[in-house]
């Protein structure tokens, strides 16, 4: 059996991130503060995670550990004049023999929730994207092309992670976004399987299982067993998750091991915040 190429196997983990999460961006709720407000913080949606936080993986290749992954909202940043999430999903380890060490980075509008830029670093393959939402427009930086966005509101491989954790996932209910920046990927189908109770090194978990399907050839074609595990409660976050595709030998799965940062720390109450709905 011939062995997978170091670009398949590092590529499974970050395609695994790219589809699991279109689904939420219309669940999630924004408090604002006053335009006239000097000094007012970011304006920022009400969300389950927050600058800090930090969630470290096992990643299995079949039976073997080959690595670790670890999920980052390292920062605040500004792109376009507006407030982002610096958030950053990290690869390490060998697969088969073959060296992994993988960046994804993706600036996450701090309101609406969508992506503005996003970098994909793979050693010798870089990329780099910037979106400009009001152009109907996607640029690729590194290689000065430009297509359109299927949505104003484009979302990448990290930041449809983070619009799923704030989507209120209902068992038996399917869902289908066509969100995703580049168009071959859309639509995707979110199929909410029900919940379980997973074991992992950062402890148990209540899960709501999620089978998530590309309308293309590859790891989550239809017919494939790839699942996620969001925790079962206000975090939502990714405690496992295996892929399971027709045309791997073996599956791939993701454990979470640590948290080192997952409650969001309270934004202060300026004067006009409305109050959070629940």
């Amino acid at each position: 059996m011939a062995r997978p190429s170091v670009t398949a196997a590092a590529g499974m983990v970050s395609v695994a991130v790219a589809v699991i999460a279109v689904a939420a961006s219309a669940s999630a709720q924004t408090t604002r503060a006053p335009d006239s407000l000097d000094g007012a913080p970011p304006e920022v949606a009400s969300v389950p995670f927050a600058v800090g936080e930090h969630l470290r993986y096992k990643v299995k290749y079949g039976i073997f550990s080959v690595g670790e992954a670890h999920m980052t909202i390292a920062g605040i940043d500004t792109i376009h004049g507006m407030p982002t999430y610096v958030a950053e999903w990290r690869i390490k380890g060998s697969v088969l023999g073959f060296g992994i060490d993988e960046t994804f980075t993706s600036w996450i509008d701090t309101e609406g929730l969508f992506a503005r830029r996003f970098v994909k670093d793979q050693g010798e393959r870089y990329r780099e994207y910037e979106f400009f939402p009001a152009e109907h427009r996607v640029q690729r930086i590194d290689h000065d092309t430009t297509w359109a966005l299927p949505d104003p509101e484009p979302l990448d491989d990290i930041s449809i992670v983070y619009f799923t954790r704030t989507l209120a996932l209902d068992v038996g209910q399917s869902y289908t976004f066509n969100r995703f920046y580049k168009d071959e990927g859309n639509p995707i189908v979110l199929n909410v399987l029900g919940r379980d109770r997973r074991e992992v090194g950062a402890g148990e978990f209540n899960t709501v299982v999620v089978r998530p399907i590309i309308q293309t050839d590859g790891l989550f074609s239809e017919g494939g067993q790839a699942e996620i595990h969001f925790s079962d409660d206000e975090r939502r976050m990714v405690v496992y998750m295996k892929v399971d595709g027709p045309f791997l030998p073996v599956n791939l799965t993701m454990h979470l091991e640590e948290i080192l940062h997952a409650e969001p720390e309270p934004r202060a109450q300026t004067p006009g915040d409305s109050q959070d709905s629940g």
